[in-house]
């Protein structure tokens, strides 16, 4: 089959483009309002950008209102959020976290989940993950989407602190086995990483 998006119909019951691009990791990402609410949300959208120096972004398309996600609106605020490994034994949480609540309304609270301080930025990070990120903003593309969605955007942070549980690691090596890390597949489909080759 072939389909031009957005101009031509691709004949599935569902939209198979996101469904092409897996496993994605999931940017389950916290962030502090200046006034210091936690906030805590997953994104199906994240990635490194670079490694030397470290860069991630995460995107994110608009609330169904036109408004940006809480997520975005603390991370430009504050120039600073942390990604936080979403694990296997960690789903329910993250799926908590995903339920769009008013602004303000502490997420980690919701979720059953302990706030861990964190060293080169102010915010708090999932102490039960057990790989974490500390990321400086840097900047955010927005790009032209599709009603009813607005834009998307699409934020970049400096990675200026790694952590690492130290029971998640084998022979001085980050073990999938033990992190159980999930991604995102194609629409409302989940995997989980246990094996490599």
């Amino acid at each position: 089959m072939f389909y031009e998006p957005g101009v031509t119909d691709h004949g599935l019951p569902h939209d198979p483009f996101k469904a092409c691009v897996i496993p994605r990791p999931i940017g389950w990402i916290s962030t502090q309002s200046p006034s210091g609410s936690a906030n805590l949300a997953p994104y199906s959208q994240f990635n490194n950008l670079t490694f030397d120096p470290p860069y991630v972004m995460f995107s994110s398309n608009q609330t169904a209102s036109n408004s940006r996600k809480d997520t975005v609106i603390n991370a430009e605020a504050t120039g600073q959020f942390v990604w936080n490994l979403a694990t296997y034994p960690l789903r329910h949480a993250v799926n908590i976290t995903a339920e769009q609540v008013a602004y303000g309304v502490d997420e980690f609270n919701r979720a059953g989940l302990t706030k861990q301080p964190a060293s080169r930025v102010n915010c708090p990070m999932v102490a039960e993950s057990p790989v974490k990120f500390e990321c400086e903003y840097h900047s955010t593309i927005r790009l032209p989407g599709n009603p009813p969605m607005g834009t998307v955007d699409v934020v970049i942070g400096k990675v200026v602190g790694v952590h690492i549980a130290e029971s998640v690691l084998t022979d001085g090596i980050l073990d999938v086995r033990k992190t159980e890390p999930i991604a995102r597949c194609g629409y409302y489909q989940y995997t989980v990483v246990r094996e490599t080759f």
